[in-house]
């Protein structure tokens, strides 16, 4: 959960979104060191009094900066391809979920039950309870269990929306006529908050996604009592 004044990520709740924050501290450690020399070059060519008007090439320093920034961008270039492929890996989902973008609403559909299913508004401010936050809670959740993969359709009704939730590392869009997926694995219990990330119309803001991570035992008895309730 975001909170004020934050600068850096959210807490990780997946695996893909651990690794996202271990190559972002990966590349911003190569981009601190590289800004850092460079300063220092500046401020040593600027503020020394040695010259030498009479060199007007150099191999070997021709080979270093064209040999270092290579190596440099292969550095970041392997890591960087192995979470892409990771994030787009699924493998054996537990339960797929199709996730429709409205406006301005979401509606899902766990399509490995027959008839379960459900539109998730935004509660407004004078409703909310205690504790609630405001602009970010829904009327229904999507409830997924712990540590189990799942698959998620994401699609869109009317315009273009997309569909996030950054603790999880996940970002895709809602395209009408398009089904589009993504996979993700919760680590821990907990709930996880979400907005549209498209702009899709005046209401746009008013989009949140609330994912209720929990055990399980939790789940089957969740999904029996909006069974029964269909």
């Amino acid at each position: 959960m975001a909170h004020p004044s934050q600068l850096g990520f959210q807490d990780a709740a997946s695996p893909v979104m651990e690794e996202l924050l271990h190559f972002h501290d990966h590349a911003l450690m190569i981009v601190i060191l590289i800004s850092t020399l460079v300063l220092y070059i500046i401020v040593a060519m600027v503020s020394t009094k040695l010259t030498n008007k009479y060199i007007l090439d150099s191999q070997e320093i021709e080979i270093v900066w064209t040999v270092l920034p290579a190596v440099i961008l292969i550095l970041i270039a392997l890591p960087s391809l192995r979470i892409l492929y990771l994030m787009d890996e699924i493998n054996d989902p537990h339960l797929t979920i199709k996730a429709m973008g409205h406006q301005w609403y979401w509606s899902y559909e766990y399509t490995d039950y027959e008839n379960l299913g459900f539109d998730s508004y935004m509660i407004p401010t004078q409703d909310l309870l205690p504790g609630q936050f405001r602009l970010l809670e829904t009327d229904h959740r999507m409830v997924v269990p712990v540590e189990s993969p799942i698959r998620i359709l994401v699609s869109a009704e009317d315009v273009l929306h997309s569909w996030a939730v950054p603790s999880m590392g996940i970002k895709m869009d809602a395209v009408p006529g398009r089904l589009n997926q993504t996979a993700f694995v919760t680590s821990r219990p907990g709930l996880f908050y979400g907005q549209c990330s498209e702009i899709c119309g005046a209401n746009h803001s008013f989009m949140p996604i609330v994912i209720e991570a929990v055990p399980l035992e939790h789940f089957e008895k969740w999904s029996t009592v909006m069974l029964q309730d269909a």
